[in-house]
């Protein structure tokens, strides 16, 4: 199985990569699980944390604890100097083009809904068309479905084929005069299927349609480029790229996001307030209402530091060694089948048994160290394509190895043990 990145990278060998290094920089991977080493295998729900992300959250709490953008005094400043300072390090990041263009928000599913309240309440009208596609978050569904209510718009859904692929002749198909928006996965966190989000925006852009992409499961996995893409919006959560929790990032096209009104109203988005009218800020802080999470700003900013003293051809070629080595050894069971078969895939395994609900996958291997995850994964319709009610789901990261793989197989032969 190919685990093909959406800029294609060398798939050499991972003898230079260092994953002991790299596994010693996060300290909870030390730890023990019911008196096992914990095995974490659930890096599509949330992330580990290295060190200097704790250290930078830390320092922030302990040396300069502050409201951002409105004190004069030492602490202000250099708390907003830091928060800012990250601001530009996501830009670089995924190489938008301004600063403004980065909006603080406290993960994807809020980045979405800013979109579709300020963007979508504002420019579609009854009988407009929304297209996403059938592998998608709930986060990617529900906002637009409460939007579909609100202004009497349809959703349209481009359909995935037996191995989860997108299937792009029937995305071509189903654009036409009515669709305004386009919404779609980077990466399917239910399957790891990647989309050809790059071919999917030119399709859109050649009919004027803008293009919103779920990014959050792609960032931590390869590198993404937002201009060479083409989107018009990008959403990612800081949680899920190595960093803290409560924070992430809507990228937007600054003509699109100055046409947009403010999603919320508050402190920091107002440039003047009288009781007759308010007069709004300048990008980004028109979308940026109260005080926001600043140690999770400056946290995603250390975070970013982190990866960007990694090697990224060599990060993606130890995930794709990885993921072939775990689709390998997991195809040895007879009783096992693997929901998501698509030839570009990232970093994500699911599986099921004919006979064990994946909960109780989940919770055998709990008990042997492994953690995965074990449900819909916020995809019912994915479950519903492929008539299960649940997965087993094992995501990789670039601190994993081969001996995680090994100890999830070994945790497989338990659970049929208990099962036999």
């Amino acid at each position: 199985m190919k685990a093909a990145r959406e800029k294609r990278l060398p798939q050499s060998g991972t003898e230079s990569f260092n994953v002991d290094k790299i596994r010693r920089d996060f300290p909870i991977l030390k730890e023990r699980v019911h008196g096992k080493p914990l095995v974490y295998l659930d890096n599509g729900a949330t992330s580990q944390k290295p060190q200097v992300v704790i250290d930078a959250l830390n320092r922030y709490y302990k040396s300069e604890n502050s409201n951002i953008h409105r004190g004069v005094h030492y602490l202000s400043e250099r708390a907003t100097a830091n928060y800012e300072a990250a601001r530009e390090k996501i830009r670089q990041f995924i190489n938008a083009e301004r600063g403004n263009e980065i909006i603080f928000v406290r993960g994807t599913t809020e980045a979405i809904n800013l979109v579709a309240q300020s963007y979508g309440r504002s420019f579609l009208k009854a009988g407009d068309e929304i297209v996403i596609s059938a592998m998608e978050h709930h986060s990617n569904i529900v906002p637009w479905q409460i939007l579909c209510g609100q202004i009497g718009a349809r959703l349209r859904v481009v359909p995935i084929n037996h191995d989860g692929e997108f299937v792009l002749d029937e995305y071509r198909r189903l654009l036409n005069e009515s669709t305004k928006l386009v919404s779609l996965t980077h990466v399917s966190n239910a399957l790891g299927s990647i989309v050809p989000v790059k071919e999917a925006v030119r399709l859109a852009h050649e009919r004027a349609i803008p293009v919103l992409l779920d990014g959050a499961q792609a960032v931590p996995h390869f590198k993404v480029d937002v201009q060479d893409i083409g989107c018009d919006f990008y959403a990612f959560s800081g949680h899920k790229l190595f960093g803290p929790t409560g924070v992430g990032v809507l990228y937007g096209k600054a003509e699109l996001l100055d046409a947009m009104p403010p999603y919320q109203g508050g402190g920091d988005m107002i440039s003047l307030v009288t009781f007759e009218k308010t007069h709004y800020n300048v990008l980004p802080y028109k979308f940026e209402a109260g005080t926001p999470n600043i140690a999770g700003g400056i946290g995603l900013g250390a975070a970013i530091d982190y990866l960007n003293g990694l090697n990224w051809e060599e990060v993606c070629a130890h995930e794709h060694d990885l993921l072939a080595y775990a689709t390998n050894a997991l195809s040895a069971f007879e009783t096992i089948r693997i929901i998501g078969t698509a030839q570009d895939k990232a970093s994500v395994l699911s599986f099921v048994f004919d006979h064990i609900h994946a909960h109780d996958v989940g919770t055998i291997l709990d008990q042997e160290g492994v953690a995965i995850r074990a449900g819909h994964h916020c995809a019912m319709p994915v479950m519903q394509r492929f008539g299960v009610p649940a997965t087993a789901r094992a995501s990789f990261a670039l601190y994993n190895n081969r001996e995680d793989v090994d100890a999830l197989v070994q945790g497989i032969h338990r659970v049929l043990k208990v099962f036999s």
